[in-house]
């Protein structure tokens, strides 16, 4: 069973993209993720106080699983809404945050003394040059400009989070574990808020079901298999999975809204996949 993890992961939190393109029409951005993690802790904190669940005893864990959780959701969260609210096409984003495995690489050396093998890094890039074959076709003439700077935040929001929860929290219990990341998480986001948005939020149908999505599919279920993931493999591992997340969107968007899914798009799907496959066999 534990096998199919990653291919769950990958499919659930590629469903995100379809979520805020369903809800962000009615939200602002960091309104739409501050209703979300509020739902998120209430659901969790429940859910861990039904159960028993453990708490962390060191107060160093709960400042370090804070930390990651802050970096993993506010910042690569709120970098990729507020991308895509301003108008930067998701394929654009997808590029963008598709570059975390090589960045992951990069630190899990200096920071977790990982080694990455010189198959690991071809794959690396293998599956670098698919996403790019993938959204190479969705950049359009839009002009970029400061929209990329969101999307590149969320980049080293979720390569440093990964880096930072293997090292120093890559162990907890995923029900108290939840509390503690998604609240420090509200609290950063609530502030952004009162800096830079006013709180905006239509209860319509679809934002209703776009938000009990994110809520249930994503911020419960992917990030506690993301959590699961962090702790039983390397950093470099995991985030190689990410390059499979823009592939999949395309896919369900092919499925759902019969957006066309070129030659050159499937060519780049096989090149990502193999290379998530050079990554996976080199650690073994």
């Amino acid at each position: 069973m534990q096998r199919l993890y990653p291919f769950l992961f990958v499919f659930l939190w590629s469903t995100g993209f379809i979520g805020a393109k369903y809800g962000l029409p009615y939200a602002e951005p960091l309104s739409f993720l501050l209703t979300r993690y509020g739902f998120v802790i209430a659901l969790m904190l429940l859910i861990a106080l039904a159960t028993r669940a453990p708490w962390p005893k060191d107060p160093a864990q709960w400042l370090h699983i804070g930390i990651s959780g802050v970096l993993v959701h506010a910042i690569y969260l709120g970098g990729v809404f507020v991308a895509i609210k301003h108008g930067l096409p998701a394929g654009v984003t997808a590029l963008v945050v598709g570059m975390q495995p090589l960045l992951t690489a990069l630190g899990a050396g200096w920071l977790l003394g990982e080694q990455v093998s010189g198959r690991q890094w071809g794959g690396l890039a293998l599956g670098f040059i698919g996403v790019g074959l993938v959204v190479s076709g969705k950049f359009g003439d839009a002009a970029l400009g400061p929209m990329l700077i969101p999307a590149l935040v969320a980049l080293l929001g979720i390569t440093a989070g990964t880096l930072y929860q293997k090292r120093f929290c890559a162990k907890f219990d995923l029900r108290t574990g939840s509390v503690i990341q998604f609240v420090p998480t509200a609290v950063v986001t609530a502030i952004a808020i009162a800096l830079f948005e006013d709180f905006h939020v239509e209860w319509t149908g679809q934002f209703t079901f776009a938000l009990g999505w994110l809520v249930l599919v994503l911020s419960i279920g992917a990030i506690s298999l993301l959590n699961l993931l962090i702790r039983s493999g390397s950093a470099v591992n995991v985030a190689s999975l990410f390059y499979l997340t823009p592939l999949s969107t395309a896919l369900i968007a092919w499925v759902i809204f019969g957006e066309k899914l070129t030659l050159t798009a499937a060519a780049g799907m096989l090149l990502a996949v193999s290379g998530v496959y050079l990554v996976a066999r080199s650690a073994k």
